[in-house]
Formats: structure tokens, sequence, C-alpha cells
């Protein structure tokens, strides 16, 4: 396996865990949210076009994320295992991501969705919201950031189903915990 997607909805823990896996497997961390955050810090023209969607809790357009998504992929040598945090989350980004991880000379992703309770995720980004002081992480941004990803992202988890390159996992409990069922979750599909 040369690249993994941690999927998830907001707050599931996808960061946390993509990162670890990562560092596991001697491998790059490629969050869209550090994406978004570093084209917004750097002031780029696509940062510029993805803020005012980020500060509305809607998804940035996918020509912009694909953009960002482009650079980073196409910036690592093929033989190194890259942990996708964050994308795909739209089908069309599912076909770009096929397209791309071709063109890179790298195999179709392993997908592992962390699977947490609605409640249970506005009570971890209200948490993170205080700790980091995110504007983005506002109670009602936080539920239609929730509304949004069911609407738009899940869908993709179908697509990956169909494929047999899913696992879905329950991502509450202890960060090691939910590593383990990770790294099972990898395991068999890798095997399987």
């Amino acid at each position: 396996m040369t690249v993994a997607v941690i999927a998830g909805a907001p707050g599931a823990g996808k960061g946390t865990q993509a990162s670890a896996l990562a560092n596991r497997l001697g491998g790059r961390h490629v969050s869209t949210g550090d994406l978004f955050r570093d084209h917004l810090v750097r002031d780029t023209q696509l940062g510029r076009r993805a803020r005012s969607y980020l500060d509305a809790g809607r998804y940035v357009p996918d020509d912009v994320t694909n953009g960002m998504l482009r650079d980073a992929v196409t910036q690592q040598d093929a033989a190194v295992p890259l942990v996708l945090d964050g994308y795909p989350r739209t089908e069309a980004q599912v076909g770009f991501l096929d397209t791309l991880l071709a063109e890179s000379g790298r195999q179709a992703p392993a997908v592992v969705a962390l699977v947490v309770d609605t409640e249970e995720l506005v009570r971890r980004l209200g948490r993170r919201a205080l700790l980091e002081n995110r504007s983005d992480d506002t109670e009602n941004v936080i539920r239609k950031r929730q509304a949004v990803y069911l609407a738009q992202t899940a869908p993709i988890l179908r697509i990956y189903r169909q494929r047999g390159s899913l696992r879905e996992i329950d991502g509450t409990g202890a960060v090691e915990e939910v590593a383990d069922r990770i790294d099972n979750a990898l395991s068999a599909l890798c095997t399987g």
C-alpha cells in the first residue's frame, strides 16, 4: 500500500490518526486542512479563493483543492507512502485522485473511515475551538459541516465500498485503540 485515505466527518480524528499512521509507515501525511492553512498564511491565489468557503463552513471547490493536492502529491517520490486526510471529499475528487495516483505511478488507495456519533463530534470540535481559537469551529458552523459531510462526502464511501477498498471502524476511544483498529483494517484491505 502506497496510499491510504483516512475518512470521516469533521472532528472524527482524521488528522491525529493520519499523522500517526504516516509516522508508523515512514510516509507523508497530506492533510487538506494543512494545505488550506498553508495557502491562507502564504496568501496564495488558491488560498484567497478558499478563505470565503472555509469561513462559511462550506467545502472549498474541487478545482482549488485539487490544485493544492496535485502539488503535494507530485512533490513526493512514488515509493514514499502517502496518508491522505480530508481528501477525497466528493465523487469528482475520487476520479481526480484516481487519475493523479495513476499518473504518479501509485496504486488506488486503501480507505479507512472513522465512524463517530454526531453529538460526540460536536463536543470534540467545540473543545478544539476553545483550545486552538479556531474561528471555523463555532457550533453553528460545526453542525453545518456535519450536514455537508453527510450530503457530499459520505457518498464517496459507497464508491470505495463497491471497489472493496473500504473498511469502516469505530473512531471513539483512546488514540492508541483507534490506531490499532486502523492498522488491522489496512492489513485486511492489503491482504484481502
